[in-house]
């Protein structure tokens, strides 16, 4: 198996289709076409099986894509070594990040980093975290910076590794003036009066869509609560769904850090809510377990530590019994 093969039919297998993978190859249909004839021949079995929506693999080609993954990625890794010793300040460097993070963090970050490694090349990813949790499993990102459950059960079972940088809790977002706030007691440390979830049963809801993180920690806390909510509405947009709460549609949950960084002109009543219900998420650094860590990204994790105040290890490969340390400050 050739280095070309691998990627020919891990392209097909990730269009779908010969057309599609011809196109993003840059090579013509025809000649992809006789290069699986040619590895299915070699093999002695079909890679590919023919449905009404394209190209699924059979048993023996999901085996194949799942070897053709990993040599690709340890041609990848050797790859990312080789240009590093030659040249530590080029090279590519594949970020994913949700559309508010990217918002709130690359004009921070980007404009010294760019000052410090002009020839790194920054592609920018913008997808919900469950979508960039897809894209790392698939190793399309060098990393992403993105949320996560703080008690997330899946982190265990996933082939993610995050590295928690500082926690956001979220707060109960309705209108000005609710008849809600009679069940809200004042918080003992001196913020938002914290609101008795018990009493939302039958309430509406706006809520952002099932992909978006959002949306999954809000279901984890209704569910801790045994409420189950009725949604007048969904958004894709989390400042939808809390201009929509100011405006009485129903209630939502927002992060707090999020409605203090995006301010907008709609104001509502803002509820804390009660820790026991793990009303909050924790902003990570998320690589896949056992990726190579190119120098690039961890000068750019390393920048996103000072401007966070963060102390997340830097995620790398390390010598046996040495601790990993940030890079050197210019």
């Amino acid at each position: 198996m050739t280095q070309r093969e691998l990627i020919y039919v891990k392209t097909i297998a990730d269009e779908g289709s010969i057309s599609k993978a011809a196109q993003k190859l840059y090579v013509t249909q025809p000649s992809l076409s006789h290069c699986v004839q040619r590895i299915e021949e070699s093999l002695g079995t079909k890679l590919f099986v023919r449905n009404p929506t394209g190209l699924t693999l059979t048993y023996v080609g999901e085996r194949y894509y799942s070897v053709a993954t990993e040599i690709l990625q340890i041609y990848n890794d050797f790859e990312l070594e080789v240009g590093e010793i030659s040249s530590l300040r080029t090279g590519r460097l594949t970020i994913g990040m949700t559309t508010y993070l990217a918002t709130w963090l690359l004009p921070q970050i980007l404009p010294e980093f760019r000052r410090q490694y002009p020839n790194v090349n920054i592609v920018l990813v913008e997808k919900s975290s469950t979508q960039l949790e897809a894209e790392l499993t698939a190793r399309h990102l060098d990393f992403a910076v993105m949320h996560s459950f703080a008690n997330s059960s899946h982190q265990e079972k996933s082939r993610i590794t995050f590295y928690p940088i500082s926690r956001s809790d979220f707060v109960l977002v309705a209108p000005k003036g609710t008849p809600l706030a009679r069940h809200a007691r004042p918080n003992p440390a001196g913020g938002l009066p914290i609101i008795d979830l018990k009493k939302l049963e039958g309430q509406p809801f706006v809520m952002v869509d099932q992909g978006r993180r959002i949306r999954q920690i809000s279901d984890h806390i209704l569910w801790q609560a045994g409420i189950t909510p009725e949604v007048v509405i969904t958004t894709v947009s989390y400042e939808t769904a809390h201009r929509l709460a100011c405006c009485g549609v129903g209630l939502t949950f927002i992060p707090q850090q999020y409605g203090e960084i995006f301010q907008g002109p709609y104001q509502g009543e803002y509820f804390a809510i009660d820790q026991e219900y793990s009303p909050y998420w924790d902003l990570c650094v998320a690589v896949a377990k056992d990726s190579y860590i190119a120098n690039a990204a961890q000068v750019f994790i390393h920048m996103l530590n000072l401007q966070l105040g963060g102390s997340v290890p830097i995620p790398r490969e390390e010598e046996p019994g040495k601790k990993a340390e940030g890079p050197e400050e210019e």
